[in-house]
Parts: structure tokens; sequence; C-alpha cells
């Protein structure tokens, strides 16, 4: 009788075979099935990846909504809502491909192009280059271009410049938003406190790009492009630290003001107070910074969508290295030595373009950069005021796509040094013409002529040419030509004018340095059936200079020598870049340098200091959709670079070891608008010291008070000084820190 009863209620409950259910589908792209994408849900850890005929499965999933994604790198990654009540679901994706190679670029001609129809090669890096090894500046994040070396001058302020192709910091341009406003002083200072998180891009140009840009741009230009407010979060935070106590945080947000603006505040925060002297020569190994700086950006809508956008910058710095016993109470003094720089500029640059039919635009910008600085017992006390404005008319006529445009830049330079008994001041007017002519939908040309007139070297032309050859739809060859010059001002490009012991010589009055270039490039993208792809870049140039001035550390090793070179200067090399696209989400990329730079005077050839033969970037990235997790390793290496010695008994090694900087770095994403990172940096630990008796030169006797000298001023060896030295930082080559760990976290509020 139990047993029907026990029947008969149990007919009455509904019984659920199957509790849990199933997504599957396919994937596909330009109608061919895409093996091994990743498919995941969000906010969980469940996903799958597709097999070698495109398909995926996802099971034991409860009723409800869900978001399921479907990335593969090199295609956009594509989102599906949808919803399992009682039964399993099939859901297809068809990817598109991401071509990051057509996003628009404006550094090679002044004018938005794609970059592949650009006639002059540009390289472009985004955030999630930044993002791959975090940095607290530009200046780090530039380690991982290939050809682009950051150049530490001082072994003890570890101020430093930007090398491209082999070729000295003050031939590279560095502009914001397309305006000079980073040169002279602030080249050497002015390359921190951008805030990484307002960065839209890095744009780099190799070769000389005088002809658009004026003097400077000589050896290539690095144009950092901030953020559109409208593209920025509503809110941003990142925020890291390192195990050596350095502090670095970026913060932002933008905001409507009325029906017609948008606002993009950012700010960047720096402090490192922790010395260390792991070499043990009583000098910080890194100097100590706390520096602050200030964005903002505005941006108008106007009628027509015609362009009005303003942006400023305020930046503030006090950083030191020295003998580990400074303390401010000594800056200035002879009794301990340290190097101390207290920065304070600002930036205003906007862009307007005018109520006309053509398209007609007002550039402009200006800065001002006050330096107070102390080299042990020596002030250096400059001032350097920038103002530049330009007119640019862009005008279509038939097969002529025309550029007029013309500029004024005022430069202002005062210093405390006796070099500079006035202050310097100049104006320089300018008129530039370029003209692209597309001849047919495989070639095309881009003739271009600059005529600046500055009032200390008289009137200055400087031509280029760029030819396009795109014989099919995956090749592109570029061949760019074009001269170069460069107006110098020594004391605020050469940092090692100013530190240590050596006697500055000028030998006469300096002339403008010209070149001539030519650059050869080829482009090919490759696709493949599986859905991987690979992107070759080679180029191959050749520089020219008269005039060149290069610093002559060799004739007299108490002296830096200062001249035109009574001869010519040559910078020759080949690079190449590979970035590839696998499955699964793995992605890498490679690339090398080899370069050769010589100078030849009186018919002899003398490799430039501090000039690596050849050099090496890489990166390696997987994305593990089902954990959330990035993996990133990153690094670059480098050749042995001629150093500069201080005398044939100096016991340091004349040319540097083939060295290595290597990182690595996990991040997660599995939460909602919030990222969390760390790695380690420097991998190998290591440091210039290595294999050396010593970096800095008498570091026991910073202010040579125990060195002897002859009747002819050479230093005389003695029993305290048997290798006939001075005090001297300048032998540096690379960065002075070593292994570290580091923890940070990302937030933004879309």
């Amino acid at each position: 009788m139990r047993l029907i009863i026990l029947f008969v209620l149990t007919s009455f409950i509904p019984i659920h075979a199957q509790s849990t259910y199933e997504i599957k589908g396919k994937v596909t792209a330009e109608g061919e099935a895409l093996p091994y994408t990743n498919i995941y849900i969000e906010t969980t850890t469940k996903g799958s990846t597709t097999d070698e005929n495109g398909f995926f499965s996802i099971k034991n999933l409860e009723p409800g909504i869900y978001y399921v994604a479907a990335s593969f790198a090199g295609y956009t990654t594509q989102k599906k809502k949808v919803e399992i009540t009682n039964a399993d679901l099939t859901l297809n994706f068809n990817l598109n491909y991401n071509e990051s190679l057509d996003e628009v670029i404006i550094t090679g001609t002044l004018k938005p192009v794609s970059r592949l129809e650009s006639p002059v090669p540009v390289e472009v890096y985004t955030p999630t280059f930044l993002k791959k090894n975090p940095t607290p500046n530009i200046f780090e994040a530039l380690q991982n271009i290939n050809g682009v070396r950051p150049q530490l001058n001082c072994s003890v302020c570890n101020t430093g410049d930007i090398h491209i192709n082999g070729l000295e910091g003050p031939y590279t341009l560095v502009l914001i938003d397309g305006m000079p406003i980073v040169s002279g002083l602030s080249t050497v200072y002015g390359l921190s406190g951008i805030p990484n998180s307002l960065i839209e891009r890095i744009e780099v140009v190799k070769g000389p790009a005088s002809s658009l840009y004026g003097s400077e741009a000589v050896g290539g230009l690095i144009n950092v492009i901030t953020k559109l407010p409208e593209n920025s979060p509503r809110f941003f935070a990142d925020a890291f630290v390192t195990a050596w106590g350095e502090t670095n945080l970026d913060l932002g947000f933008k905001a409507k003001v009325g029906e017609k603006a948008n606002v993009l505040f950012g700010t960047n925060y720096f402090k490192y107070d922790n010395p260390k002297d792991n070499n043990n020569d009583n000098f910080t190994d890194v100097t100590l910074q706390d520096r602050i700086s200030i964005f903002q950006k505005w941006d108008f809508k106007r009628t027509n969508n015609r362009k009005l956008s303003l942006a400023g910058r305020y930046f503030y710095e006090d950083r030191w290295g020295g003998e580990m016993q400074w303390d401010s109470s000594y800056r200035g003094g002879n009794e301990v030595y340290g190097e101390s720089i207290y920065t304070s500029r600002f930036e205003i640059l906007g862009d307007y373009q005018l109520p006309m039919t053509d398209k007609v635009n007002l550039q402009f910008s200006y800065s001002d950069h006050d330096q107070n600085s102390v080299y042990g017992d020596t002030p250096y006390l400059a001032q350097q005021r920038i103002g530049f404005g330009q007119l640019i008319w862009d005008k279509t006529v038939n097969k002529h796509d025309l550029l007029f445009g013309t500029a004024v830049r005022y430069n202002y330079y005062n210093d405390n040094t006796t070099a500079t008994i006035t202050a310097d001041e100049v104006t320089i007017p300018s008129l530039f013409i370029q003209d692209e002519i597309d001849f047919t939908k495989k070639q095309s040309l881009l003739l271009g002529l600059r005529y600046d007139y500055d009032s200390r070297h008289g009137s200055i032309l400087t031509p280029r040419l760029a030819y396009k050859y795109k014989p099919t739809e995956n090749d592109i060859i570029r061949l760019n030509a074009g001269t170069g010059f460069r107006v110098v001002n020594l004391f605020t490009e050469e940092h090692a004018a100013l530190t240590g012991a050596r006697d500055v010589l000028i030998q006469s009055e300096l002339q403008p340095e010209e070149s001539y270039n030519i650059n050869l490039n080829y482009l090919k993208k490759l696709y493949l059936n599986n859905g991987m792809y690979f992107t070759f870049d080679t180029s191959a140039w050749y520089t020219y200079f008269t005039n060149a001035i290069i610093p002559d550390y060799d004739t007299n090793p108490n002296q830096i020598i200062y001249d035109n070179l009574d001869g010519y200067s040559e910078s020759k090399g080949l690079s190449f870049n590979i970035d590839a696209i696998f499955g699964s989400g793995i992605s890498a990329s490679i690339g090398a340098t080899f370069q050769d730079v010589v100078q030849t005077e009186n018919g002899e050839r003398t490799k430039q200091i501090l000039t690596e033969r050849y050099s090496g970037v890489w990166s390696l990235s997987y994305k593990n959709y089902a954990t959330n997790l990035t993996f990133d390793y990153t690094g670059n290496l480098y050749g042995p670079m001629r150093l500069p010695l201080l005398g044939d008994l100096d016991p340091r090694a004349e040319y540097s070891p083939t060295w290595s900087i290597q990182n690595i770095q996990a991040t997660y994403d599995g939460f909602d608008n919030l990222e969390i990172y760390g790695g380690i940096k420097n991998l190998l630990n290591w440091t210039p010291n290595k294999g050396n008796p010593f970096i800095i030169a008498r570091a026991d006797d910073p202010f040579d008070e125990n060195v002897q000298f002859n009747s002819n001023g050479d230093v005389i060896p003695t029993p305290d000084n048997p290798y006939a030295l001075t005090f001297d930082p300048a032998y540096v080559y690379g960065p002075n820190q070593g292994i570290r760990l580091f923890f940070g976290m990302r937030y933004n509020l879309n």
C-alpha cells in the first residue's frame, strides 16, 4: 500500500531530466572557419576555444542571461547577449579584421591619413603598448620601440634624451599634439609628467622631417597625441608602486560643460624618496624625484564639425642625486656633493579651424620653462620661452592633395653661464608647401619644401620627397628623401657641459648642422587561412651630415670640446619589425636595428660615442580568457657602445658589454572596470657597474680637492689618484636600477 501511495505522489512531482544547458556554435571570418578563437562568458570563468573547424561548445550553464564574447587577436571582438531558459542554444560569430594598420595618423604629412595610405612610414603605439610594461613617464616607455633608445646622460641626476637610429638626442623632435613645445631645456626634463592614461597614441617618424617641422627634426620625431575628451572614460585612475619605493598615480575625469564643451582633466604624481646605493660608491643609484603634472583639455562643438580645442599643462619637479648624506641644507655648497634641480613649466596649445569653406586651421602653442639647479657648487639658472603658431590650408585639386602653411616660432633663452652674456632671443618665420599627387591607386608622390629665415644664419631651405608604390593590397614600398637642419643651443641640450669637472671649450662660432637623408621602407601584411597574420616592416637608411657638432671627449680628458666637424658624419643602417598574431590569445613582436654611425675628420674615421652597433626589442603577450589573465613579457637588447673615458689610465671598459633589460607582468581584468597588475622589472638584475671597478670617477672626491695638475693642466697620477682621474659622472649608458617587483591597479568608469 505504501509503494502505491509513493508512486502516486511522485507522479505529480515534475522531473527535470536536464538542469544545465549548452551554448555551441561556429566562428567564421570572411566566410572561412576561424580556429583557436577564444569564446568566453563575461564576469565568469567559463569559456572555450574553437577547434580546427571553427566549432566551440560551453557546457554546464544554468538558466539565465549571459554575455558571450568571441575574441581572436587581429580581429574585432564581438559580443552577444543571450538568454538560456530550458534549452541548449546555438550561437554563431562572424569576426571582422581589426585593421590597426588602417588607423588614422597625422604626423607624417600634417594631415589625417590612413597609416597604410601615408607616403611617409609612421609607427604607431597605442595605450595597449604602454600597458605591457607600465612606466611613470614616456621617457622610459620608449625603451621598447625598435631603433629608439632613451639615453641617460648623467649617473647622478639621471637626466636623458631620446636617440633615434643612433643619432644624439638633440636630433629628435618631441611634439605634444603636433606642437613643438618639448625642446631645448624641456628635452632633458620635460619628457616626464605627461600622464600615460591620457595618451591616445604615440606616432614615431624616423628620419629628417625638417621640411614640415623645422629645426631639431633631423633624426626623427615623436608625436605624443593626447585623448579627446569625448573618447575618454568618465573617470580613470592608474596607480602602481615598486619594491624600491617608487609611487606613481594617474588620475582624471571628463565632464560636459554646457551643451557645446567637453573637458578632460588629468594629473600625474610621482614620488621616489628612498636613497639606494647598491654599488657602494656613496652616490645614489637612482635620482630622487617628487613631481606633479596637471593637464586639462577642452573640446568645443561648432557648426559643420569645425575643430576648436584648447589644452594646458603645468609641471613641477624637485629632483636630486648625489652623495648619500646629502640633503637640501648642502644645496650649492662644496661640503657634500649633490645635483639638485627644481623645474617649473607650463604649456598652452590650441587648434582652431577657421569658419571658411576650405579647411584652414590655426594652431598655436606657448611654453614657459624655469630651471633652478645646482651641480655641486655650480649653479645653473635658466629660463626658456617658446611661442609657436602656424596656419595650415588643406586643399584638394583633382589628383593633387595640397597643403600650404606659414609658421612663426619665437625662442627666448637666458641663463647665468658665461656663454650667455645676453639673452638669446630670436623669431623664425617659415613658409612651407606640400603636394601629394595620386597617379594611380598604386602610386603616389609627395613633394615638399620649407623656407625658414633665421636672423643669425640667414635663409634655410629644406626640401623633401616621398614616393609610395602599392603593388598589392598587402604590400607597400616607400622611398623618402630630404634634408634637415638644426640650430644648436648648446647648454640646453648637452647636460655633460654642466656636470662633472670637465671644462667646456667652444672652439668657434657654431654653425647650423645640415643633413641629407634617404630612407627605403617595405611593409607587407600576410594573412594565413588559420586566422594568423603577420606584419613585416623593413627599412634601410643613410644620412650624411655637414657641419656636425659632436662633443669631443677624446682630445683632452679634462675638456669637452664643441666645434663644427671639419669633415662629415654618417649614419646608415637597417631595421626590421615583425608583428605576429597567433591563435589562442597569443601575440608577439620582435624588432632589430643594425647601424653604423661614424665621423670622418682629417681622413680618420671614428665611431660615435654612446652609440650601439645593434639593438633589439621584443614582446610576447598571452591572454587566457577563461581566467581573465594576461601575461606580458617584454625586453630589449643593446650591443656594445664606445664610452667616454678620462685618459689612457682609466681602468673602466672602453666599450660597454651587450646588455638587456627584461620585464614580465600579469594582469587580471575579471572585475567590472578594474584591472590588477603586477610583475618584475629588470629580471636579469642588470646594472652598468657589472664588470667595472666603478661607474662615477672619483666618487670619493667629487670636488677634486685631492687632484693634482701639471703646468699644462693635465692630471698627475698620485698614490691617492693612480689613474689620473677627475670627478666625472658622464660614463653612463644604461639605467642603474636593478631588479624590483611592482604592483598596480587601473580603474575606468565609462
